[in-house]
């Protein structure tokens, strides 16, 4: 897309964070927004504030991980909007210091059901409209640097789970629509200084109700010290403009994403060192 303004984009997880950070961005760029949430009381808020900017702004509430409810959304922003051009999935709930072998059933449902299927819910609700009007568009799925690497000693295992199937999920569906008219970004920041570890508030009764978490103090001091979201939301349309499949608003994460790049190329070399032993133990020693 090489102009965005006069578009219309849907923002899922948009009350608060990086989806509001995309909120004000998009606004400035002359985007109308749609902005689903489940706090939709916080979304109005945000679409009143943003209202100087001149754009169509319209709220509605949805839990993502509720397809049919993502389905029934998408009918009524088709009604509200003469064509949706980008689909914003970045509804995430953030979870830490659990190990994985202490996750219970319902928090995998849980974190899952937002972080990667909301994703999946979005795409199945959205892109085939935006398919279908031929005018071009654009999608960028939330991820996170966690998608990328794990950070030791945070016991993130879930989320980062969820995270890496959304860069993998990402990657597939650019590759899906190449040559179709829409793009693909996948968004992999760092520290963000957002509220994410409260989200346990808002979790729904099915997946046991609200709850508190208490991450490491470590990491939520770097999410208090780290980029405001209205300059991840920057980034994004930056990315959108330019086509771009990976956003790394972070630059220092580089090094994360270099030393687990290392790890695996050891991998390679101790697979090429044992892989004559391998092969003559497989053909009984003959050479």
């Amino acid at each position: 897309m090489n102009e965005i303004s006069g578009k219309t984009a849907v923002i899922t997880g948009a009350a608060s964070g990086i989806g509001a950070g995309m909120a004000e961005a998009f606004a400035d760029a002359g985007l109308a927004l749609a902005l689903l949430d489940l706090d939709v009381d916080n979304s109005q808020r945000i679409a009143d504030r943003l209202a100087q900017s001149g754009v169509e702004i319209r709220c509605y509430a949805v839990d993502v991980s509720d397809r049919e409810a993502m389905k029934r959304t998408a009918a009524q922003v088709a009604a509200d909007f003469p064509a949706i051009h980008i689909l914003c999935n970045n509804a995430g709930v953030a979870y830490a210091g659990v190990p994985l072998d202490r996750v219970p059933d319902a928090d995998w449902d849980w974190v899952l059901g937002v972080n990667l299927m909301g994703v999946v819910n979005g795409l199945q609700a959205f892109l085939p409209s935006i398919l279908a009007h031929g005018e071009g568009g654009h999608i960028v799925n939330t991820a996170s640097i966690g998608g990328h690497h794990v950070m030791p000693g945070w016991r993130y295992g879930l989320y980062t789970t969820s995270k890496f199937a959304v860069v993998g999920l990402s990657e597939a569906l650019a590759d899906d629509l190449a040559g179709r008219g829409v793009g693909v970004s996948v968004l992999c920041p760092a520290a963000v200084d957002t509220a994410i570890y409260d989200v346990g508030r808002n979790r729904p009764a099915r997946f046991g109700g609200p709850f508190e978490q208490a991450p490491a103090p470590d990491l939520v001091a770097a999410l208090k010290a780290g980029m405001k979201p209205v300059e991840v939301g920057r980034w994004v349309v930056r990315a959108i403009l330019d086509n771009q499949l990976h956003i790394f608003p972070h630059p220092r994460s580089r090094a994360f994403v270099e030393r687990r790049h290392g790890r695996l190329m050891a991998a390679y070399d101790w697979a090429a060192q044992v892989a004559p032993e391998i092969e003559a133990a497989a053909s009984g020693g003959r050479p």
